[in-house]
């Protein structure tokens, strides 16, 4: 699902840090990280030791910017040593490291209903909550077998020249496109558009899980002659309201923020009806350094002001909420998780996803691609 969205991320923070837009001192904390080993996101597992960490992530400037906010802290903190690994913690690949037996991997960026589903399998550690603390995670974003880390949002992005005046407030004018002509682009991938289907259909947000999938189909399949493209990556999505392809599109919230900077406020997005998504870390099983060392790791990276680090270099919103308030009024616009931005949200069921996601995938994708 959000594997997708986790490379996209390495696609802005390369764009932010060509165009100058991250402070000298975050700069400067990249570039050390770059000067030394591993920084690039090159798998250094094979060569990590039994008291060393290796934080598995998706590669590219993932790789500096979790060893800048997160990896060089905890170093200097507690004399263990982190080692990037930018190979990709995919499902299957978590999977094969943990049935090994000697897993290579101790801690990965993973998507909680996955961690989960690996948990039950008894892949993976359960998160140790005498270490790390629920009490610096937003309510019911800790799970048993994942630790959330940061968030995302599927918004409505739109051209705002063309209604600025009478901006869409929901996901039913998404659908509208009577009162809102034009294009719309929407994810390949299947997550948030259910919910953005079933939203405009008229279900109410508290009663959207469990999702009806099939009523959800039936109305993207019914609205899909509307649709310019299903978007896969986050560049795409960006280029077709830039573009003028579309005159609305559900995209990350990590694009609307580009977007409204890139075209000086052009095209401008809501949270209105915005679908909340979590990212996580989790501990494989028999993973180099202990579990007693990555839960650690877990809990320093609890710190708001390393969630903030990540905030401004990737645009993660910050899994502990008392990092909210160390954001600027300008920078609290663009986190999916500030409490003005996240009550006009619908935080995505984990649990949902974990159970289903993979049937109601092979339906949709078989829909939009007919």
């Amino acid at each position: 699902m959000d594997r997708a969205f986790r490379k996209d991320q390495i696609d802005i923070l390369k764009t932010r840090v060509a165009r100058g837009e991250i402070s000298r001192r975050r700069f400067t904390q990249i570039a050390s990280v770059l000067l030394g080993a591993g920084a690039m996101g090159v798998p250094l597992a094979a060569r990590a030791s039994s008291d060393e960490l290796v934080f598995v992530n998706w590669g590219g400037d993932a790789g500096p910017a979790y060893m800048a906010a997160y990896g060089k802290p905890f170093e200097e903190a507690t004399g263990i040593k982190v080692k990037m690994d930018g190979s990709g913690p995919t499902e299957g690949a978590v999977k094969a490291q943990a049935e090994s037996g000697d897993p290579a991997w101790s801690i990965v960026d993973a998507e909680p209903f996955s961690a989960e589903a690996l948990g039950a399998q008894g892949l993976m550690d359960p998160i140790d909550y005498s270490i790390v603390s629920k009490d610096k995670m937003r309510p019911g974003f800790g799970w048993e077998y994942a630790a959330s880390a940061y968030f995302y949002s599927y918004v409505i992005a739109y051209d705002a020249t063309r209604f600025g005046d009478n901006p869409p407030k929901s996901m039913a004018d998404f659908f509208d496109v009577e009162t809102f002509p034009g294009k719309r682009a929407m994810y390949k991938w299947g997550a948030g558009m259910w919910e953005a289907a079933l939203l405009a259909d008229g279900v109410k947000p508290a009663d959207l899980y469990p999702l009806d999938v099939k009523r959800a189909n039936d109305k993207i399949a019914a609205f899909k002659d509307n649709v310019v493209a299903f978007w896969g990556g986050g560049a795409e999505s960006q280029s077709l309201l830039l573009n003028g392809d579309a005159s609305m599109a559900i995209i990350w919230s990590t694009r609307a923020r580009l977007l409204v900077q890139d075209s000086e406020g052009d095209i401008d997005f809501t949270w209105d009806q915005g679908i909340v998504a979590p990212g996580a870390m989790a501990v494989v099983k028999g993973g180099p350094g202990g579990a007693e060392n990555a839960m650690k790791f877990i809990a320093s990276a609890q710190d708001p002001e390393k969630q903030v680090v990540m905030f401004e270099m990737l645009a993660q919103g910050p899994a502990n909420p008392a990092a909210d308030s160390l954001l600027s009024p300008d920078e609290a616009r663009f986190n999916p998780v500030d409490p003005s931005n996240y009550a006009l949200q619908v935080p995505m069921d984990t649990k949902w996803y974990e159970e289903h996601y993979g049937s109601a995938l092979d339906a949709y994708l078989s829909i939009i691609s007919a």
